[in-house]
């Protein structure tokens, strides 16, 4: 399967940070380069010493581009943290790391924008200098930041994330510019391609990294009319998160801590929803109208990435014939 015609990819995915770059490196695999778009939550993204930071597409990036740290899973390999040890000498703010070679992208990134340029057009730059056939688009080129309400009060995501380590207990969330916001203009465009053949939402925290994408209306709009199936994965197993704080914050906020929980709240844009096979006996509470398949959704190493990128693709496939919906094959 290749790139069609109008020049846009084929597959969406979107994708949050550590848990969604696991599938899209898995997609990324086994799609023909340029067919594949990865969608990147911009609700993490802020400023920070002045530059501006984009966690998620430069986890996103570095997968992609095999830079990624594999033990840490955020950041470059093989990196070192000069730039913080003299930063914390000086008294400055080091709550926040960033690696000497992982400063390099967001001070060019800061750089380009200080001229005007747009993040999604900066990301294609970086792409392209990384080596990553895989279109990469932030999910907005406007600003959308997620804000947490704690028992500490109101914070930023990333000051309740790292800086508190998601100690406080958290009592609401706030997309803040998702009303204003518009999707990416790439996005739009892949979303209403009439030669696309599945979007997927990868296993990543549902309030954090999916519904500040879906907050915008018109993402959310774009996607339900969209032709394509759209399935999603589930980022639980077994009652426990895979990644992160997920199972903290749906108890905290008194949602269930199941692995039909998202597909319960991306309901009306879904059309199908993989569980993990140990919850397979939920399958028959999921969602009116949405179609469930349950496999191994743990992804431990490059196989198993692969091979659930493959699942979805196949899921997918059988459901877009199903609706009658054009096909493909890989």
């Amino acid at each position: 399967m290749t790139r069609d015609a109008s020049g846009s990819p084929t597959v969406v995915a979107l994708s949050g940070g550590i848990g969604g770059a696991k599938l899209a490196l898995g997609l990324h695999r086994v799609i023909d380069a340029g067919a594949l778009g990865v969608v990147a939550n911009v609700g993490d993204d802020f400023l920070h010493l002045g530059l501006s930071i984009c966690p998620d597409i430069d986890t996103l990036l570095y997968t992609l581009a095999g830079l990624a740290d594999p033990v840490r899973g955020w950041g470059r390999r093989d990196e070192t943290w000069r730039f913080m040890d003299a930063l914390a000498t000086l008294g400055g703010p080091a709550w926040f790391q960033l690696g000497d070679a992982d400063l390099a992208l967001h001070v060019e990134r800061t750089r380009r924008m200080a001229r005007g340029e747009s993040l999604s057009s900066i990301t294609a730059v970086f792409c392209e200098r990384l080596g990553v056939a895989t279109a990469l688009w932030p999910a907005s080129d406007d600003v959308v930041r997620t804000r947490v309400r704690t028992s500490a009060g109101w914070m930023s995501f990333q000051e309740y994330f790292v800086a508190q380590r998601c100690e406080p207990v958290v009592e609401a969330l706030d997309y803040q510019g998702c009303e204003a916001a518009r999707p990416c203009a790439h996005v739009l465009e892949a979303l209403r391609n009439p030669a696309l053949r599945a979007v997927i939402i990868a296993p990543s925290n549902p309030l954090l990294s999916i519904e500040p994408m879906l907050a915008m209306p018109t993402f959310r709009d774009a996607l339900r009319l969209c032709h394509a199936p759209v399935i999603a994965v589930s980022p639980i197993i077994g009652g426990v998160a895979v990644k992160g704080p997920t199972a903290k914050m749906l108890q905290e906020l008194g949602q269930p801590i199941d692995g039909l929980e998202a597909a319960r709240r991306y309901a009306d844009v879904i059309d199908g929803y993989v569980l993990d096979q140990r919850d397979a006996h939920l399958a028959p509470a999921s969602p009116v109208g949405v179609q469930v398949v349950a496999t191994n959704i743990l992804m431990t190493n490059l196989e198993s990435k692969v091979r659930l990128a493959r699942e979805c693709l196949a899921f997918a496939d059988t459901l877009a014939a199903s609706m009658g919906a054009r096909t493909s094959g890989s």
